[in-house]
């Protein structure tokens, strides 16, 4: 049985304090009104995209950005209306002062669901063995249960953020820039504050229950003499996924989307779900590696780990299938309301956007095509940590354009958010790994996993 060893744990609460320090330094040190804005960026011309880039970045509004114009008339519409130059001034640093402030919000955003994701990802990687009777994978259930034991506390966190967040994330709260928008007005029906929280509210509810649901009935299946808690894992199991298909498409739009309220794609939530899915299924190779080395898991071979590598292999490529279709038929169009989502992306983030794309297609195809290097450890674990990375640098770029326009960085809040929330994960992964013994006795396809190879 495995146990956490004091050195992890403490790793781990030391990651939590020296992050969440980090993340109210963050908070504290973001300029309160437009003199401390301008102090900063004459004191620091070129750190956070400096004052030149701020005087280029009118162009980049110029484009038509949707986030853009809903932060700069929510700004406008706490003073009079700005339409002469010398008062177009005094929006523009408005709107930079509200991107400033959001800066600490996003960065803790982006770390927040990126972990949780994880968590989700593995729940619903879960759920598909079991409706698919899979009789490969039962020998990594209590693994991936350990996974989704950060389900609770990250879902919680995330729904905290999107709903305090505001009008720093989703323009469509302010209610003087809706009255002015008719596309928002024709929008409000879905997009108004209480239905959002409602939403997100449900989404917490059903996925926690589940987890809940799910994990009782294997620990159940352990000491059971029939297949009833296996039974009732099964049906709970598709219900969840019906539950999950409609929930995380509109889960992807009120989180991610509505931060671009004149956007929208329909390949949007699939994408999402990629990014989730094939960041899941990494770490609980992660995970299983790490545990076969300290002497648990003997019950798992490289069969099962080629597997799973064979899961991270095709869903990066599936990942490149979605990003390069919506990509492409959005530019190809070259439809004003769509392709602005891309320009910023472009211009103002364009190393990372391109950059990416090698982390989470071309590493992955050159580490993973070959079914050999699918059974070596450090080959998995290499392709791993370049898969995580980049889909975290993907979950970055579905917010920090859309939140602070061209003023990002990647600095102590970033930074400081990856430590808070690695700490957590590892702390709850660890936590919930310890808890019951690691063979998942009584499950009707256990002897079938055991001996699986090919």
């Amino acid at each position: 049985m495995y146990t956490l060893s004091s050195k992890l744990k403490l790793t781990a609460i030391i990651l939590v304090i020296v992050g969440a320090i980090g993340l109210v330094y963050g908070f504290i040190s973001t300029p309160s009104n437009e003199e401390e804005l301008k102090e900063l960026l004459a004191a620091d011309a070129h750190g956070e995209h400096g004052a030149e880039h701020d005087e280029a970045s009118v162009t980049t509004e110029e484009h038509g950005m949707a986030i853009d114009e809903g932060h700069a008339k929510a700004s406008e519409g706490h003073g009079e209306s700005a339409h002469g130059e010398g008062e177009h001034g005094d929006s523009h640093m408005e709107h930079l002062l509200h991107q400033f402030q959001t800066k600490p919000w996003s960065a803790m955003f982006v770390s927040a669901f990126f972990f949780f994701m994880i968590a989700l990802g593995a729940l619903v990687f879960y759920a598909i063995q079991y409706v698919a009777q899979a009789g490969w994978s039962p020998v990594l259930f209590r693994v991936i249960e350990g996974v989704t034991n950060y389900l609770l506390p990250g879902s919680i966190i995330v729904v905290l953020i999107v709903i305090f967040a505001g009008t720093h994330f989703y323009p469509w709260q302010n209610h003087e820039l809706v009255e002015e928008d008719v596309i928002l007005q024709g929008k409000s029906g879905y997009l108004n504050f209480p239905f959002f929280v409602i939403r997100a509210i449900i989404y917490l509810i059903g996925w926690n229950l589940y987890r809940f649901v799910a994990r009782k009935n294997s620990l159940a299946q352990a000491t059971a003499t029939t297949l009833t808690p296996y039974k009732k894992n099964f049906k709970a199991s598709v219900f969840f996924l019906l539950f999950f298909v409609i929930t995380e498409t509109t889960m992807a739009w009120d989180w991610f989307m509505s931060m671009t309220p004149h956007w929208y794609s329909t390949l949007f939530a699939w994408y999402v779900f990629a990014s989730m899915f094939v960041s899941a299924i990494t770490v609980i190779a992660l995970v299983t590696m790490f545990l076969k080395k300290i002497g648990h898991l003997k019950f798992v071979n490289d069969s099962h780990l080629h597997d799973l590598a064979k899961f991270m292999f095709a869903f990066s490529v599936f990942w490149t299938y979605l990003w390069f279709g919506q990509f492409l038929l959005i530019w190809y169009a070259n439809i004003p309301e769509e392709v602005t989502y891309f320009i910023i992306r472009i211009e103002e983030y364009n190393l990372l956007f391109f950059g990416m794309l090698v982390l989470n297609f071309i590493f992955p195809i050159l580490m993973l095509i070959n079914s050999d290097y699918k059974r070596i450890p450090w080959f998995v674990i290499m392709a791993g940590v370049v898969i995580l990375v980049g889909h975290y640098i993907d979950i970055f770029l579905l917010i920090m354009p859309s939140t602070v326009g061209p003023h990002w960085s990647f600095g102590i809040t970033e930074i400081a958010g990856i430590l808070f929330f690695l700490g957590l994960f590892i702390f709850c992964v660890g936590t919930g790994l310890a808890k019951e013994s690691l063979y998942p006795k009584g499950n009707p396809f256990l002897k079938e996993s055991e001996n699986y190879h090919y």
